[in-house]
């Protein structure tokens, strides 16, 4: 679904299995934002497909983190060399310990992908577009959230959700640095904020007030 001019939102709304939302960004920069699961990745590339996006025009694979429900359709993407996989250069060296244990919890061997792109935090370039990389830990020690300044757009991965956050009982969670990266995150203008699951929330102002929700209510629980 188009929400506005290069940005297409793909939301995970089936309740009985668990993947993520995806995000597409058209234009110059044709980047994918977290594949999800493998066997969800036909579905998501037919949803796609509706919206006129044809699998090669993908460019880039961005993965806000390694957790199997966004991580692991990296692998479809793995031999096509004209297509660039990403991830945090932490969040790589967290997969190789304690991160791949989650894939064992869910039934699924750690998938071989091939990380072309390793992210630092801070500016980059993709097609005519700049970027801001921001680590963000908390809910994984390599999580990124990826804002886009000129749409005062915000891809959260599963740092904060609509009136939510993210898991932290999780291998590498940790609930205070989680906070923090969610206080820095708040201090963005933000138009479209688009999380790793639940609903995209728009308006400047509704963007803040969930912001202030999260921190008042939530944060006490963490």
């Amino acid at each position: 679904m188009k929400l506005i001019d290069d940005i297409y939102v793909y939301e995970w709304t089936n309740f009985f299995d668990n993947n993520c939302n995806s995000y597409y960004i058209g234009g110059s920069v044709q980047a994918l934002i977290d594949p999800g699961l493998s066997r969800y990745v036909p579905e998501l590339i037919r949803s796609m497909e509706t919206d006129g996006i044809k699998q090669e025009d993908i460019r880039y694979i961005l993965n806000t983190h390694s957790h199997p429900d966004h991580f692991e359709g990296s692998i479809e993407f793995n031999d096509n060399s004209e297509i660039i996989i990403a991830l945090h250069q932490r969040e790589m060296d967290f997969l190789k310990e304690s991160g791949k244990m989650m894939y064992g919890w869910f039934g699924l061997d750690l998938p071989a992908v091939t990380v072309d792109m390793t992210l630092q935090e801070g500016s980059i370039t993709l097609g005519d577009e700049t970027f801001e990389v921001i680590l963000s830990p908390g809910h994984s020690p390599g999580s990124i959230a990826l804002y886009w300044p000129s749409k005062k757009a915000l891809f959260s991965g599963d740092v904060i959700f609509d009136r939510n956050v993210g898991r932290t009982d999780f291998p590498g969670g940790n609930g205070s640095l989680l906070k923090k990266s969610i206080v820095e995150l708040s201090k963005l203008e933000i138009d479209h904020l688009l999380p790793g699951h639940m609903g995209v929330i728009e308006g400047n102002k509704t963007v803040k007030e969930n912001f202030r929700f999260v921190i008042q209510n939530i944060f006490p629980y963490i």
